[in-house]
């Protein structure tokens, strides 16, 4: 109950007051959106600030504005990714990576099963590279981890904190701009807890076709979804939460790009109201 009432008044806070700081501080609403908008982390915005952001994040989701939203999400993670990494890697490292080990020995057994070899595996968005390096020991078959992240300060870090595993290699920048460069081979690809959910429908889908005409590719998501989305009556992807990122409908979305589907599984966290989407898929 408290949590409800806490709720409503939010966000009666944020209709009338934030709106009204939007209104009267363009200058401050270019500050925060130079920043991104994506996460809160501790005391790094003031009341007023966290009002402006949920006000400017509202008014996006009712004009329906994805390329803006996905775009400041891009900017929050190019320039705050560092900052989250800091934040979050105690949890990262003693509940939310050993809770997948089981997880990610399905896609190593799809590695050693499938009927050409696989010696790439990449992670978009690697954060402090801890999976990437974790996979290095775990993985037999695969020899080059390659993380690319949006944040070239945190790609810097990953470079010194790993650089005595030969089989890692960091890459900062936006992952579309990394395939341009890539030859035809075998690649394997994965994102852990909360990567595409910061594409747009639009995005994806030309990711995924991208990646189709790359050579053979197997793809692991481990991604955070609305609990509530239906995907029989919504089919696409939609706005949700309180980082105003994207439930996706990815089964729908691999198969659409001409992908296979080889495994489909759900997750509940404790304390998280998102359902943590879990699907393997490939084009061969």
């Amino acid at each position: 109950m408290k949590g409800k009432i806490r709720s409503v008044f939010v966000g009666f806070l944020t209709n009338t007051v934030g709106r009204m700081l939007v209104a009267l501080c363009p200058q401050k609403v270019k500050q925060l959106s130079e920043k991104g908008l994506t996460l809160v982390l501790g005391d790094n915005l003031s009341l007023s600030e966290r009002l402006m952001r949920r006000a400017i994040l509202n008014n996006i989701e009712k004009n329906e504005d994805h390329e803006q939203l996905a775009q400041l999400h891009k900017t929050y993670w190019a320039k705050q990714g560092d900052d989250f990494v800091n934040n979050t890697e105690a949890n990262l490292k003693n509940v939310h990576l050993p809770a997948y080990k089981a997880t990610l020995e399905v896609l190593n057994a799809e590695i050693l099963n499938a009927p050409m070899a696989f010696d790439k595996l990449v992670e978009i968005g690697t954060g402090n590279g801890s999976v990437l390096n974790y996979l290095s020991t775990t993985f037999p078959s695969v020899n080059d981890f390659i993380g690319i992240d949006l944040s070239k300060e945190q790609t810097k870090i990953n470079h010194i904190n790993y650089k005595d595993n030969p089989k890692l290699k960091f890459v900062g920048g936006d992952v579309l701009d990394w395939l341009e460069q890539q030859q035809q081979g075998n690649y394997v690809f994965l994102t852990f807890r909360g990567v595409l959910e910061y594409f747009t429908q639009r995005q994806l889908t030309a990711f995924f076709e991208k990646l189709n005409a790359l050579g053979s590719i197997i793809f692991f998501a481990i991604e955070p979804t609305d609990a509530a989305h239906n995907y029989e009556t919504s089919p696409n992807s939609k706005v949700y939460g309180v980082e105003g990122s994207f439930s996706h409908n990815y089964e729908k979305l691999f198969k659409d790009a001409k992908f296979n589907v080889w495994y489909s599984d759900a997750k509940n966290e404790a304390g998280h109201p998102y359902k943590i989407r879990i699907v393997g898929a490939k084009n061969f």
